[in-house]
C-alpha cells in the first residue's frame, strides 16, 4: 500500500466533482486499489465488532484472505451470497465450515442467514467508488439517503421556498424501493458510468436470488414483564432504548430503506440514481412552468432562480391571480416528493397529467389522480410529520407619507407555517407501545425498563427526550410537542415504578420522587433515609430528573434564516479547493496583484486617514480663492490631485478645500466598513486587524486618531483591546 485509502478517496472526490458532466470509463482503476479494500474492511469490522480497527491492527493472514478476495472480484471468481465458501471470514467467525454435519450444512443453505461478511466488503468498495461519482451529479432537489442533506434539511428548504405556493402535489413513489427491474437499474447506471466490471459486479449483485426461508412464529408467553436476557460472549449489544426508540419515531417518508439483492448499502444510492431522472425531469418543469410578473414582490425576475425577499416572512399580496407570477417548486426524499404551484388549479392539474405520463413511460408505474391529490393549502399538507399551512397575520405597517407624516395603517399577511404534527406524533407512541387511545391518550408503563435501576431508567429517557427536541427543532409549536412527549413519557415511567415498587398509582409515584422522577423511590436496606447524605459520601447513585416537565424549560423554534443556494459542508470545502487549484485563479489574482499592487483593505484605510489627517491638521482657516469659488483645492486630500501625474512632496503646504474634505470622509467611512465587512467575512484563525478611527472636535475641525486595535478569530465578541483616545 502505497498511499493511504482516505487519500485515494479524496481524489476521487475531488475528480468526480471537477469534471462532473463528463462519462466515467475508469473504475476499475480505483477497484483495484488495494488501499480501499482495506478502508473497507475497517468499516465493515466495526459495524460488526463495535469497536474500530486501526490499520496497525489488522492481522496478516486478513490481509492475505483480503487481497484473494480483491483478486477474485477482478478475475470474475466472486459470487454473492455465498455460504460455505468464504475468501474472508469475520474476524468472530470461530466456526469450521468443514466439520459440520450435513443437518447443519442444509440448514445454512436453506434458511433466511444475514449477508455473508465478504459479499459487506464488497458492496463497500463499491459504494465507496459510485457515491463519489453521483454525488457530483444528483440534483439539489433530492434530501435522502445523501451525506449532509438530512429531514432538517428538506424542512428548511420548505420552509424558505414554498411560501408563495397556494397548490400542493404530494406523490408517493416507494413501491419503485420496492423493487426495480434489473434493466431499468443497470441503463440509469450506465448514463455516466461505462466501467464494465464494475456495472457487471452490480447487476450480478441484483440478479442472484437471496435465500429466504418462511419466518417461524414462536409461542409467545404472556408475562407481565420481559424476561431478562444474558448476551452472550460474542453477541453485539444491541442499540440502547432511547436509540430503538427514536428509530421507532421516523416519519413516513424516511421509514423504509430499499434492499435489492445482495446490493446492500449500494440499494439507497441505486434508488437515487433511478430517481435522479424525475429530479431532472421536474427541474425542466420549474423552468417551462416560470412565467414572471413584474407586479409580484417575492419572483419577478426574468431568470427565476433567485428569490426576490424573504418568503418566509408575510407576504403583502395576493398569492394568485392573473397579475402574479405562475411558478412551480419540487423536492423529494426518498420515494416521497411534494410539489407547491403557485397559480390557478388548472396549471396543477396540467402537471399531474404530464408527471402519470412520465412515471408511466420510465418506471412503468401505474399512477391515477388518486395517488396524486392536489391539495389547498388551507387543508394542511403532510409532510415529514410536520404540516403545512398558510397563517394569517395582521402587522402593523408603518410609513413616513408626503410632509413626513408617519403613518401607521394594519395590513393583511400570508405567513407560512410549518408545525409538527400531534396525531403523528400520537401515532407513533402508540406504536411504540407508550400509550393507547386516540381521544384520551393513556401513558402505558414500558417494562422493556423493568430490571434498569431508576437513575439508569431516567437517564435512559432524557436521552430520549434530547433527541426529540432536537428533532423538532424547526417546528413552530416546538414547546407544546416537547412538553406532550415529556407528559408521556413521564406518566409511562410513573406507571413502571408504580407496578416494579409496588405504589399503587401515578400520584403516590409523584409524592414521593417529586414531578420529575429525582428522588429515590425505595430505600435499600440498612442505610440511612437521608439521600443526601448518602449522595454526597458516594454511597447512592445519582438520580437525574426528567426534562422538560414544563414548558417553559422547552428551547425556542429555530427560525435562523437558510441560505438561497446552501450546499453541505463537504460540498462547500471540494469546490472550494477545486476553485483555487484552478490554474485560471492564480492567473486572475496574479494579474490583479500586477494591476493593483499587494495592499490589504486595512493598508489603504490607514493611507486614507493618514493623508486626510495630515492635510485637515495643516490646513487653517484660511482657504484659497479656488476652493471659495467651489473648484478644486489640489491638495493631498483630493481625488484629482491622487490621480494626477503630479509627484508627492512631503514639503508642500496642504490646504482642504470643504468639497474635497466631506468626499475624503465620506471615502474614509465607506473603506472603514468594508474593511469591517471584509474582516468578518473572511474570519479563520488568523489575528486580523483594524486601524480604528476615533473623531473629535478641536476648535471646529474634524481630527482623527489613529489607533491600532486588535480583533479575536471569534467573531461573537470582537471587543478593541485598546480604545481610542479623545484628542
Amino acid at each position: 500500500m502505497k498511499e493511504d485509502g482516505v487519500s485515494v478517496l479524496s481524489d476521487l472526490w475531488i475528480e468526480s466533482f471537477r469534471s462532473n458532466n463528463e462519462t466515467v470509463t475508469n473504475l476499475t482503476n480505483y477497484l483495484r486499489r488495494f488501499e480501499l479494500w482495506v478502508l473497507a474492511y475497517q468499516k465493515v469490522c466495526a459495524d460488526e465488532m463495535g469497536s474500530y480497527m486501526p490499520k496497525s491492527s489488522v492481522q496478516r493472514s486478513a490481509l492475505d484472505d483480503l487481497l484473494a478476495l480483491r483478486n477474485a472480484v477482478l478475475d470474475n471468481r466472486f459470487r454473492w451470497g455465498a455460504r460455505l465458501e468464504f475468501f474472508i471470514k469475520s474476524p468472530k467467525d470461530k466456526t469450521e465450515y468443514e466439520s459440520l454435519s450435513k443437518r447443519k450444512i442444509r440448514a445454512i443453505l436453506t434458511t433466511t442467514q444475514p449477508s455473508p461478511f465478504q459479499d459487506r466488503i464488497v458492496q463497500e468498495v463499491l459504494f465507496m467508488i459510485l457515491e463519489p461519482v453521483y454525488e457530483g451529479r444528483f440534483s439539489d432537489k433530492s434530501y435522502a439517503f445523501r451525506p449532509g442533506r438530512t429531514a432538517h434539511t428538506a424542512l428548511r428548504v420548505v420552509r424558505r421556498s414554498f411560501a408563495g405556493y397556494l397548490w400542493y402535489i404530494k406523490g408517493d413513489l416507494s413501491t419503485v424501493l420496492d423493487g426495480l427491474k434489473v434493466g431499468m437499474v443497470v441503463s440509469a447506471l450506465m448514463r455516466d458510468v461505462r466501467d464494465k466490471m464494475v456495472v457487471d459486479l452490480v447487476k450480478s449483485a441484483m440478479t442472484t436470488p437471496v435465500i429466504t426461508s418462511p419466518p417461524v412464529e414462536k409461542k409467545r408467553i404472556k408475562r407481565k414483564y420481559q424476561k431478562k436476557r444474558v448476551l452472550a460472549e460474542d453477541e453485539p449489544k444491541p442499540d440502547p432504548y432511547w436509540l430503538e426508540s427514536f428509530f421507532g419515531f421516523a416519519p413516513e417518508e424516511a421509514e423504509k430503506v430499499p434492499t435489492w439483492g445482495h446490493c446492500g448499502v449500494l440499494s439507497p444510492l441505486l434508488a437515487n440514481i433511478c430517481l435522479d431522472e424525475l429530479d431532472r425531469w421536474m427541474e425542466g418543469k420549474i423552468k417551462e412552468f416560470y412565467r414572471p410578473s413584474k407586479s409580484d414582490v417575492i419572483w419577478n425576475s426574468p431568470e427565476g432562480e433567485v428569490d426576490q425577499g424573504n418568503t418566509s416572512w408575510p407576504e403583502f399580496v395576493p398569492t394568485s391571480g392573473p397579475d402574479k407570477t405562475r411558478k412551480i417548486d419540487y423536492i423529494r426524499f426518498g420515494g416521497h416528493f411534494l410539489i407547491g404551484v403557485r397559480g390557478p388549479r388548472a396549471d396543477a392539474a396540467i402537471l399531474r397529467k404530464q408527471l402519470i405520463e412520465f412515471c408511466d413511460e420510465k418506471y412503468m408505474l401505474k399512477l391515477d389522480n388518486e395517488c396524486l391529490p392536489i391539495e389547498h393549502i388551507t387543508k394542511g399538507i403532510m409532510f415529514l410529520d410536520h404540516v403545512l399551512c398558510r397563517r394569517v397575520v395582521y402587522p402593523t405597517l408603518r410609513y413616513t407619507a408626503t410632509g413626513g407624516k408617519i403613518i401607521s395603517e394594519k395590513g393583511v399577511g400570508t405567513l407560512l407555517s410549518v408545525t409538527a404534527s400531534l396525531k403523528q406524533c400520537i401515532k407513533q407512541f402508540r406504536k411504540l407501545g407508550f400509550l393507547k387511545g386516540d381521544r384520551d391518550p393513556d401513558p402505558q408503563p414500558c417494562f422493556r425498563m423493568f430490571h434498569a435501576t431508576q437513575a439508569h431508567t431516567n437517564a435512559q429517557m432524557n436521552k430520549l427526550l434530547s433527541t426529540m427536541v432536537e428533532w423538532y427543532r424547526f417546528a413552530d409549536n416546538r414547546k407544546k410537542i416537547v412538553n406532550f412527549c415529556s407528559y408521556i413519557i413521564r406518566g409511562s415511567l410513573a406507571k413502571l415504578y408504580a407496578a416494579k415498587y409496588k405504589l399503587r398509582s401515578r400520584a403516590k409515584v409523584y409524592k414521593i420522587g417529586d414531578r420529575t422522577l429525582r428522588r429515590p423511590l425505595k430505600e435499600k436496606k440498612g442505610q440511612s433515609p437521608e439521600y443526601n447524605n448518602l449522595l454526597r459520601m458516594g454511597l447512592a447513585e445519582s438520580i437525574e430528573g426528567l426534562q422538560y416537565t414544563r414548558m417553559s424549560l422547552v428551547p425556542e423554534t429555530d427560525y435562523s434564516p437558510f441560505p438561497v443556494g446552501w450546499r453541505p459542508d463537504h460540498e462547500k470545502a471540494l469546490l472550494e479547493y477545486i476553485r483555487l487549484d484552478d490554474p485560471k485563479t492564480f492567473e486572475e489574482n496574479r494579474t490583479t496583484l500586477i494591476e493593483e499592487g499587494l495592499i490589504s483593505p486595512q493598508d489603504y484605510v490607514s493611507m486614507l486617514v493618514w493623508n486626510y489627517k495630515r492635510s485637515a491638521s495643516i490646513s487653517g482657516v484660511n482657504n484659497s480663492e479656488e476652493a471659495q469659488e467651489g473648484g478644486c483645492c489640489q491638495t493631498r486630500c483630493c481625488l484629482n490631485y491622487r490621480s494626477s501625474d503630479k509627484p508627492l512632496d512631503a514639503n508642500e503646504p496642504a490646504a482642504a478645500c470643504k468639497r474635497c474634505w466631506l468626499w475624503e470622509w465620506h471615502q474614509i467611512r465607506f473603506y472603514v466598513h468594508f474593511s469591517v465587512s471584509y474582516i468578518r467575512l473572511c474570519g479563520g484563525n488568523r489575528r486580523s486587524r483594524l486601524y480604528g478611527l476615533c473623531v473629535a472636535k478641536d476648535k471646529g475641525c474634524m481630527v482623527l486618531d489613529l489607533t491600532m486595535v486588535g480583533y479575536g478569530s471569534d467573531t461573537s465578541s470582537w471587543v478593541p483591546k485598546q480604545s481610542s483616545a479623545w484628542w
